[in-house]
């Protein structure tokens, strides 16, 4: 099958800015960075290897550099590829860091790119991530997460059970309503009573339930105790388990604000976390950059773009705008 003639013109506009003495980032920029869907990109990638005999992302690999490099291959590669490779890099980066300074905490950016993959998107992208993971690495990942250095029981435990985790999703999946109450009055008891919300039960019910069953589960709790579960998690609760849990709760239901705040998290403090911000801003964007720039906005009082524009420069910054896209 021929690849569509935008595909072939993307590929060839593509060449041109990588050929000659010097690559033409500012074309890069608008072709890759340009609102194409997954599937596009697809499409780009098979036409730019049918015309020239090589991976695009080789090539882009081999052209580009630094911080602008990592962006822009992030965002070409494959999102079931991508993922995996999102999951490989936390762990990996958990592992090192553990032997470096011997001790055993995964980092809280290393365990936010975990829950990222396993819960932010659908339960088939998930399916997709586990297939190129064992393809690329060979090995499972539930199985590496597992066997992870870094990571001590319960926070094991519950990036094991989300990874592993197929929901079912569909368009007529129905909501049972006294399911959600015992459920919400489940989650109650650990976390606002007990306050472990670490507990078995709390796990169960995070990695188990479809995001439709636990949008109603969440909302019944907000309902009866007067306060969202993320708000209880975090007020009896400042574990680092906590801490993942409540970013697994937002990405699962709410995905926006937990990528809102990775990215705040980035760009605080001395120097910017590029790993995170560039992972922060290809994610969401891919799962919905409006609302991520409505809830930066809402909560932080300023806006995705000043603070990128901030806290990065050159062509890094100007693809990471391209992402962002325009705002008031």
């Amino acid at each position: 099958m021929a690849p569509a003639p935008a595909a072939v013109a993307d590929a060839e506009s593509i060449r041109k800015a990588v050929q000659g003495w010097g690559t033409d980032e500012r074309s890069l920029t608008e072709i890759l960075g340009g609102r194409r869907t997954p599937t596009q990109r697809a499409e780009v990638r098979r036409a730019y290897a049918e015309l020239y005999r090589e991976s695009l992302l080789d090539r882009l690999r081999a052209e580009l550099s630094g911080d602008f490099r990592d962006a822009v291959v992030l965002w070409a590669t494959d999102p079931a590829e991508r993922g995996a490779r999102l999951a490989n890099a936390a762990l990996a980066a958990a592992a090192a860091a553990g032997g470096k300074w011997r001790t055993a905490a995964m980092s809280d950016q290393h365990a936010w790119a975990l829950a990222e993959v396993a819960c932010a998107s659908s339960p088939d992208h998930l399916v997709a991530v586990r297939r190129a993971y064992r393809s690329l690495f060979g090995s499972s990942l539930e199985e590496d997460v597992a066997a992870c250095s870094a990571l001590q029981d319960p926070l094991r435990k519950l990036l094991v059970s989300l990874v592993r985790s197929y929901r079912c999703e569909t368009d007529t999946d129905l909501v049972d309503e006294d399911v959600a109450g015992l459920e919400a009055a489940a989650l109650a008891e650990a976390i606002r009573k007990r306050k472990q919300p670490h507990c078995d039960e709390v796990i169960r019910i995070v990695s188990t339930r479809s995001k439709r069953q636990l949008r109603a589960t969440f909302e019944r709790y907000q309902q009866d105790h007067g306060a969202g579960i993320d708000e209880d998690i975090a007020k009896h609760s400042s574990s680092q388990f906590a801490k993942i849990l409540r970013s697994a709760v937002w990405c699962l239901t709410s995905p926006e604000k937990h990528f809102a705040e990775a990215i705040r998290y980035s760009i605080l403090g001395f120097g910017t976390d590029e790993d995170t911000l560039t992972r922060a801003i290809v994610s969401g964007a891919e799962i919905g950059m409006d609302k991520i720039k409505e809830e930066y906005k809402a909560r932080f009082k300023t806006t995705v773009t000043s603070d990128v524009v901030g806290d990065t420069s050159g062509y890094y910054k100007d693809f990471l705008l391209t992402l962002v896209g325009s705002e008031d």
